[in-house]
């Protein structure tokens, strides 16, 4: 790939800021007048790292398709959209995305995937994070977690999105002795989850040798007496392939919330053949056009 290219747009109040066009291994930035090569990095003025930290309110938005090789976490400040709609962006490297402090923030139509290192996820979520949507997006293959969600980091939502070749593909939650994680609040909604092994709705999930989609642990939290499983309700989803669901028969229905409690207008799609069809073609990354500007 030459060159990556990014536009920077204030979406609060609409205005342009300029258009930047950065690149993976050589950034080019165009002005007024031409064009001018900044060197040999990720983080240069006009790449997405550069759009990510930012703290004005953007839009970013890509020129053309390719591959962005990451060095390390690209932190994402508050109040930035990642629109990969229109072009065909990849993450990978040596890092993924850091959501951390920060509040609405969405990110849509990306492929993040081959992340390398210890401790290293696609989108980390954490700490003290809220009003964050993760929306048709592809991950795979990282060497940690595809999505964590943790201390105390809530209002989130995740959709359409397809996770594949991948164990322990998201945690919400991640220490008994982290007591404030009950405030935590995840939708997870019409996702694939594809060979990977909580309220879960209209999802497809296809086990692989395991072939177990949800697994309680019990753990003891630091102020509590005795361990304690999680609580998962599963409404209208498909198992596939001889993949169990690993919930629990006994009744549970009152540590669960309801969304019926939020949305006045709550229904569930029943599982169905159709309802497969769609998950299988039509979550993670899409060519589809990004709307005008």
């Amino acid at each position: 790939m030459g060159e990556m290219g990014l536009a920077l747009m204030g979406s609060a109040c609409g205005n342009t800021c300029g258009r930047i066009r950065g690149g993976e291994e050589v950034a080019k930035v165009v002005g007024q007048v031409g064009l001018a090569l900044m060197g040999n990095t990720d983080d240069v003025p006009g790449s997405l790292r550069d759009g990510c930290r930012k703290k004005e309110p953007l839009w970013i938005v890509f020129d053309v398709s390719g591959t962005i090789h990451l060095h390390s976490y690209l932190n994402v400040s508050s109040y930035k959209t990642i629109d990969g709609r229109g072009q065909r962006i990849k993450l990978t490297g040596q890092g993924g995305l850091r959501l951390k402090e920060c509040e609405h923030v969405i990110v849509c139509n990306l492929e993040i995937e081959g992340g390398r290192g210890p401790d290293v996820d696609a989108i980390q979520i954490k700490p003290n994070s809220k009003h964050i949507w993760i929306d048709r997006c592809s991950l795979c293959d990282y060497d940690d977690g595809l999505i964590d969600i943790t201390r105390e980091s809530t209002d989130i939502t995740i959709s359409r999105c397809h996770f594949a070749q991948h164990d322990k593909t998201m945690l919400i939650g991640a220490d008994p002795s982290h007591t404030g994680d009950r405030c935590i609040r995840v939708t997870i909604h019409h996702c694939f989850f594809d060979e990977a092994q909580i309220y879960s709705q209209c999802n497809i999930y296809e086990a692989g040798e395991k072939k177990v989609a949800f697994k309680n642990l019990h753990e003891k939290a630091a102020d509590k007496e005795d361990a304690m499983p999680g609580h998962i309700k599963s409404e209208g989803d498909l198992f596939i392939t001889g993949t169990q669901a690993g919930l629990w028969t006994a009744s549970n229905e009152h540590n669960v919330f309801q969304p019926s409690e939020f949305y006045l207008k709550y229904t569930i799609e029943a599982p169905s053949d159709e309802l497969k069809h769609v998950l299988q073609h039509c979550t993670g990354w899409q060519n589809i056009p990004r709307p005008a500007e």
